[in-house]
């Protein structure tokens, strides 16, 4: 039987060549379920969802045709349908990570040299060095191509290792959800007895007692058997605000790697890199132009090389300098104009205290929603430029409620309420991080 790493990789190949630049529509997705039966992916996008479903599903299903020589069913879930999967009690199947996603295609420079190879370190002997390897920087740098990267050298020198990947905001769900079933014993048996576990996001676990509390043991039992950690993050430990005192000594006990975006060489290389595997042909001043001009990370470079490729596969679209420039001139943003939406607020917010954000703009009046949605208004009305009838319609509440909230805040926050000033903090940096 074809493994799914094998199967995986065949039907994004498939796609590309049917519809070029369509992998990128699956960069946040995650396959649930995948063999001759159905393939199950589960992507928090709702566009890229309804795109998937709407233009890449037959692409997909005519792949699995040709894998299996059988009709397999496609289901793409959002957020709901996921808890609904899990909570018939079905059980995640161990996926295999995306191949491509390796240190032969991860291009080094001096800003990510040394998570690189302490990343090589950690997979030619996971658990005898550099454990817990913590590897930070901003978004969209190459820590989640790093941390893939580590499992498939590990899977290949070990195919029986059990390896554990999740994200920290979806540790804190799962053990909500472990705790209404009564499985936390099921829960804790998934994590502690990783040869491998794997953790992105690590920093939404900051603020959140029982999760950092369940954290903590996992990670000790972990620890004393040797077996090898490694976390992502946003920040180096020591600037959570809101995490545990004794998570940040552990988190601190074997190696911080740090990643910054890559210098002008990196660019280029990454550049010429893409556009060799997306059949591209760039002249130097296209790749010196898009070098000097997309300086944020390596996932908005890689995507402006694929609205590229996309501007010439349907609008047919001569490669010259002037083209390009027109092409890509949206993608620019000058430094500290960029402003966060009221939703990603609200999603930061909600994620920040484990709420749906349904019910956080809902007419539930307990405490503990009250004073998080105080807490959303207030970042809205800080962080933004919309007026108070405006956060008001944002989380359906009339002007009078909104001018409440923010004075609560403001009052809470001049009174010295360390707490509230450590979640504003934390989540205003989960914010930022998303820009």
């Amino acid at each position: 039987m074809f493994s799914s790493a094998y199967v995986w990789a065949k039907v994004i190949n498939y796609l590309e060549e049917q519809v070029p630049t369509s992998s990128s529509y699956f960069d946040d997705a995650e396959v649930i379920e995948l063999n001759e039966e159905q393939l199950i992916i589960h992507s928090p996008s709702e566009f890229r969802r309804d795109f998937i479903v709407r233009r890449l599903a037959p692409y997909i299903q005519e792949a699995l045709k040709e894998i299996f020589q059988s009709d397999a069913k496609l289901l793409v879930f959002g957020e709901k349908e996921l808890q609904d999967y899990r909570s018939k009690g079905k059980q995640i199947t161990t996926m295999d990570f995306n191949p491509q996603f390796s240190f032969q295609n991860f291009v080094v420079g001096p800003s990510n040299r040394f998570a690189h190879g302490a990343a090589i370190a950690v997979t030619n002997t996971p658990g005898q060095v550099y454990n817990p390897l913590f590897i930070y920087g901003p978004p969209g740098v190459g820590k989640t191509h790093l941390l893939y990267a580590i499992a498939n050298g590990i899977r290949k020198n070990n195919p029986g290792a059990n390896v554990v990947y999740i994200k920290g905001d979806q540790f804190t769900n799962e053990l909500i959800d472990a705790i209404q079933t009564g499985k936390n014993i099921e829960f804790r048996s998934k994590y502690r007895e990783a040869d491998l576990f794997l953790i992105d996001d690590i920093q939404f676990i900051a603020g959140k007692e029982s999760t950092q509390e369940e954290f903590f043991h996992t990670f000790n039992k972990l620890y004393e058997e040797h077996k090898q950690i490694v976390m992502t993050s946003d920040r180096k430990p020591s600037d959570m605000l809101t995490l545990e005192d004794r998570l940040k000594t552990r988190f601190e006990w074997g190696l911080l790697a740090d990643i910054q975006p890559p210098d002008y060489e990196t660019r280029m290389a990454i550049i010429k890199n893409k556009a060799t595997s997306l059949a591209l042909e760039l002249g130097d001043d296209i790749c010196n132009y898009i070098a000097n001009n997309v300086t944020n990370n390596v996932r908005q470079i890689e995507g402006t090389v694929k609205k590229l490729r996309a501007y010439v596969d349907l609008n047919g679209m001569e490669l010259t300098l002037e083209n390009v420039t027109r092409a890509i001139s949206d993608m620019f943003k000058s430094e500290g104009n960029a402003l966060p939406t009221p939703n990603l607020i609200i999603s930061q917010v909600c994620k920040f205290y484990s709420i749906d954000e349904s019910v956080l703009r809902g007419t539930l009046k307990n405490k503990g929603t009250a004073e998080v949605r105080q807490v959303a208004i207030y970042l809205i009305r800080k962080l933004t430029n919309l007026s108070t009838p405006d956060i008001g319609k944002e989380l359906n509440k009339d002007h009078s409620t909104v001018l409440y909230s923010i004075k609560k805040v403001e009052s809470a926050l001049k009174s010295g309420d360390a707490s509230l000033k450590n979640h504003i903090r934390d989540i205003t940096a989960n914010i930022n991080s998303c820009l």
